[in-house]
């Protein structure tokens, strides 16, 4: 039995049924006048400006709806479409039921909607070629007119044209966005292009300088878009950057290497020195001979990474050696010292409390130069010691030094000669004075009184210097 939705049974009478018997003209009801054929379906799918054309509207579902909107099976089997202009003959049916014929060609309106669907989903989304959507959809505009399906033709129609008179719109946009897209790609390359020849002509942080350089190619693949002449140049531009990159590179730690092998060989020269002084007991001097080859050993540079570390575990060992007999031989000194401090901080009790120039210059004298002689006996002490415990004893040394200097200048002979002519000064003007006022030259004698008044303070003053000491 023929398949009732297949196309080919819905426009021929099945060959398994019956053929129904031919009614009589006179019974048989005359449809109504066939509509003219109208214009072509599609006819207007392009303008002469495709710009003006508004963009296809979003794709939407376009159900066939309910069949008897749209069409109608008569009694013979003729199938009709309902349009606007009128019904139109479609096909024959006479593989079942009327509701099943309107059902099946309803299901054909679905298929042929689904691909406008599909055709209008690749333009809204801009997938694909348009002018291929533009085809397919003419395609489909050409033959609904002729179309075995029920259901709303219009606006499939409308559809149709929307996509047909959209896609040149749509391809000249694409076109727009590609060659958008292939200037900024094209522009990114040239910038990556550009910063790898300026790393590869000046940079010398070479690990960053090669990190960026493997970022710049794996950014250099994921941008598309760029035509292969455009691309090749560009890329023969990063290529030969990081070649010169490179070999600029290979050229410094070449020349390090060299550099290494030379600081190598100078290290080996420091350590033989070191060790020769390790064993020495002048400690001053071979201290300050270590501080120089210390010195020399951080301005050599790094020698080979394999063999630095194990040079300089040799030369920090001989210094250890030196320096740990001068540590030793200082702590035994210090210890000496200390020793020492201790005398000299008991010397001084006795000498500050035995010593007393005021009572006796001549005993203290005496008891300060044994003072000074054991002083000197006793040695060194510590350094941080050494102030305090010496302005103990310069202090008693002053002691001595202003009584004595208190002595000298009360027998000093000059003082005391200075004093007396003050003195005379005064008494010759007091006489010059009192032979004024005999001859009755009063103001004179006034003045020579003052005078002779400032030269006896003058006098005293002298005489107190010297007896008041």
């Amino acid at each position: 039995m023929t398949n009732p939705t297949d196309p080919a049974s819905a426009t021929d009478t099945p060959t398994d049924q019956p053929a129904p018997t031919p009614p009589s003209p006179a019974s048989i009801p005359k449809p109504g006048p066939r509509p003219k054929p109208g214009p072509r379906l599609g006819g207007t799918a392009k303008t002469a400006d495709a710009a003006a054309v508004p963009p296809p509207i979003a794709p939407t579902l376009i159900s066939h709806g309910d069949p008897h909107q749209f069409g109608r099976i008569d009694e013979y089997g003729v199938v009709w479409l309902k349009t606007a202009e009128g019904e139109r003959e479609i096909a024959s049916w006479h593989a079942g039921t009327v509701e099943e014929g309107l059902e099946h060609f309803a299901h054909r309106f679905d298929d042929l909607a689904t691909e406008v669907e599909i055709l209008e989903e690749r333009l809204a989304a801009r997938s694909g070629d348009p002018r291929k959507a533009q085809a397919a959809a003419q395609h489909l505009l050409d033959g609904l007119s002729q179309a075995h399906v029920i259901g709303d033709v219009a606006a499939l129609e409308k559809r149709l044209n929307a996509i047909v008179g959209s896609a040149d719109v749509v391809a000249d946009q694409l076109k727009v966005d590609r060659e958008k897209a292939r200037a900024q790609a094209i522009a990114r390359k040239e910038a990556l292009a550009a910063e790898a020849e300026q790393l590869g002509a000046e940079a010398t942080h070479w690990k960053s300088a090669g990190d960026r350089l493997r970022e710049i190619l794996d950014e250099w693949k994921t941008i598309k878009g760029v035509d292969r002449k455009t691309d090749d140049v560009l890329w023969k531009r990063y290529a030969k950057a990081r070649d010169a990159f490179n070999r600029r590179r290979g050229a410094h730690f070449a020349e390090l290497d060299r550099e290494r092998a030379g600081a190598r060989s100078r290290k080996e020269e420091l350590i033989a020195a070191a060790e020769e002084l390790c064993g020495s007991t002048d400690w001053g001097p071979t201290s300050a001979r270590f501080r120089e080859l210390l010195a020399e050993w951080k301005a050599v540079g790094r020698a080979p990474r394999d063999a630095d570390d194990a040079l300089w575990q040799r030369f920090k060992a001989a210094q250890d050696v030196f320096f740990s007999a001068r540590n030793a031989a200082t702590s035994e000194r210090d210890a000496e010292f200390a020793a020492n401090a201790q005398a000299k901080v008991a010397l001084l009790d006795n000498a500050e409390k035995a010593i007393d120039p005021a009572a006796d210059l001549e005993a203290a004298r005496r008891e300060f130069r044994v003072f000074r002689d054991k002083w000197d006996e006793i040695g060194k002490v510590p350094r941080d010691q050494m102030q305090s415990l010496e302005a103990r004893a310069r202090a008693l040394e002053k002691r001595i030094r202003d009584a004595e200097e208190s002595q000298w200048q009360r027998t000093d002979p000059e003082a005391l000669a200075r004093a007396a002519q003050f003195a005379d000064r005064a008494s010759a003007l007091e006489e010059q004075a009192r032979k004024a006022a005999d001859r009755g030259k009063e103001s004179e004698a006034a003045g020579l009184r003052e005078q002779a008044a400032q030269w006896r303070e003058w006098a005293q003053a002298a005489q107190s210097a010297v007896t008041d000491r």
